[in-house]
């Protein structure tokens, strides 16, 4: 597959997206793109420094008060245009993050289509831009609210879903008539620029979307400027405390997601076949890179020896290889450092104890040598004072933890640092609402191994797991990129006596 932005066969010089045209940056920096199945560069993308953050800011700023005064039905419509923008490109688009993050064509496709979710979301945003009237609050004064844009706002977004991601932040922001800067992970970025064509394609004014690429003194000078109103996150938790920390106290606005560690609990009555096709796909599917992935199954009760023989099995047959043959479940890790961190956890559970049921360390695809593969790790009798369970691990490692009750099961959820997702496979309606009353994460399944809520409900999870007030998307994201205001109004005729000016009008 080609495309304007795109040649697999030629490596290529990425560049920044700012004020709807290609920027090429300073050129004092850059860093290599690689195509995790083959170990080969295949990019090169450039890190933006003062003088290219000054552009992107410049060109969001200059943008924001004409985008501003749209009428929100015209900005909606624009996001109409571009979701049938990403429908015709969806197998380019796909194929893009395939060749930079690995994940295999149906995964990369999936993502698009959760996004697209979101941009359909957007386009009803006018909608949810309505404020509320009250008649008569005193004597011939009548109050209302409105939702009005926050200004400019930036997204920081991770490797892992390159499109997704920052499609949960910047349809809403930008229906929400804000002008937005994008900055991706540098290790897949070529998506982000896909998306800035398209919109640029579907009518969008110059300037209210931009893309910039870097490392951390790019997102340092974007959470400190002045200019910059609001910061969307998603990625680890050490750096979503970070961002939250700097971004607050330069007086931004900011929802931060951090890290996770998904537990999906399975009861003695569950569906046994459901519960262990929810915890392979969830546990190993896109290598495990996923902030949603489940990386502890606990077994309530006797079922953990059934349980673990029937994931050992399915983790040994999983088809592993190039996320571009349509028969592979799995594809390479994104890097080989990222390899390298996963491969030191499943030593370190070795060495604290836990019981390898299944080693994928030395997994070699013929032909593929160079890639950045790994195969399925399945660890049992895994117990919360280990760093493989305390720790997010973001590959393919599955811990099964043993607990006699579902009250130690929640008891054990709970005692995380982390809150983002848990599932819980059972048959008794009793013990899932109780299950789903008491456990502390934001997002909760039942009998669905991966909770993510569509884009009409809003994402977040809680403790550790998200730094802020607002979720993302849905309702919540359009209480982000708002602000709320409140006027009280009073039209006295000519002559009328006023109140007393020194008190506040009650009647």
């Amino acid at each position: 597959m080609t495309s304007r932005l795109y040649d697999e066969a030629t490596p290529r010089q990425l560049t920044h997206m700012i004020g709807g045209v290609p920027n090429p940056g300073d050129g004092a920096r850059f860093g290599d793109i690689f195509n995790p199945a083959t170990g080969e560069v295949v990019a090169q993308v450039p890190l933006a420094g003062r003088a290219d953050i000054d552009a992107a800011i410049n060109a969001a700023s200059a943008a924001l008060p004409a985008w501003a005064d749209m009428t929100p039905l015209r900005r909606a419509r624009i996001l109409f245009k571009f979701k049938g923008l990403l429908e015709s490109y969806a197998d380019e688009i796909a194929a893009m993050i395939t060749h930079e993050h690995g994940k295999v064509l149906s995964d990369a496709k999936g993502e698009l289509t959760r996004g697209m979710e979101v941009v359909e979301f957007a386009c009803g945003i006018p909608h949810l831009l309505k404020g509320e009237h009250s008649d008569q609050v005193g004597t011939g004064i009548d109050s209302w609210s409105l939702r009005q844009p926050v200004g400019v706002c930036v997204g920081i977004t991770p490797f892992n879903f390159p499109v997704m991601v920052p499609m949960w932040m910047f349809p809403v922001a930008l229906a929400c008539g804000n002008t937005f800067i994008l900055k991706p992970s540098e290790r897949d970025p070529s998506p982000s620029l896909m998306l800035a064509e398209l919109l640029r394609e579907a009518g969008l004014p110059d300037g209210v979307f931009n893309v910039v690429h870097g490392d951390r003194v790019a997102v340092d000078l974007l959470l400190t400027d002045p200019r910059v109103a609001a910061v969307s996150f998603v990625g680890s938790t050490p750096v979503a405390q970070h961002i939250y920390a700097t971004a607050t106290a330069h007086g931004k606005r900011v929802q931060a997601l951090g890290g996770a560690k998904n537990h999906l609990v399975v009861m003695p009555d569950a569906d046994m076949d459901l519960a262990v096709d929810g915890l392979v796909g969830a546990a190993y599917g896109s290598a495990g890179e996923r902030c949603m992935a489940i990386s502890v199954a606990v077994a309530v009760g006797d079922i953990a020896d059934d349980l673990v023989a029937r994931l050992a099995t399915r983790v040994r047959d999983l088809k592993i290889g190039a996320g571009i043959d349509p028969e592979v479940d799995m594809g390479p890790l994104v890097t080989a450092t990222h390899r390298d961190r996963v491969k030191g956890y499943v030593d370190t559970g070795v060495a604290e104890g836990a019981d390898l049921v299944v080693d994928g360390r030395d997994l070699v695809i013929p032909g593929r040598e160079g890639g950045f593969f790994l195969g399925g790790s399945l660890f049992d009798r895994v117990l919360p004072e280990m760093r493989i369970y305390r720790e997010e691990i973001f590959g393919p490692v599955l811990g099964v933890v043993r607990v006699p009750t579902i009250d130690a099961a929640i008891a054990l959820v709970n005692a995380h640092e982390f809150g983002n997702g848990v599932a819980l496979f059972t048959r008794s309606g009793g013990a899932a609402r109780e299950f789903s009353r008491r456990i502390a994460a934001g997002m909760v399944g039942i009998n669905v191994p991966i909770p993510v809520p569509m884009a009409f409900h809003s994402f977040g999870g809680w403790k550790h797991s998200l730094f802020g007030d607002h979720a993302v998307h849905g309702p919540e994201g359009v209480h982000f990129y708002t602000r709320l205001k409140t006027v009280t109004a009073r039209w006295p005729a000519t002559g009328e006596l006023h109140a007393n000016p020194f008190i506040m009008p009650t009647h």
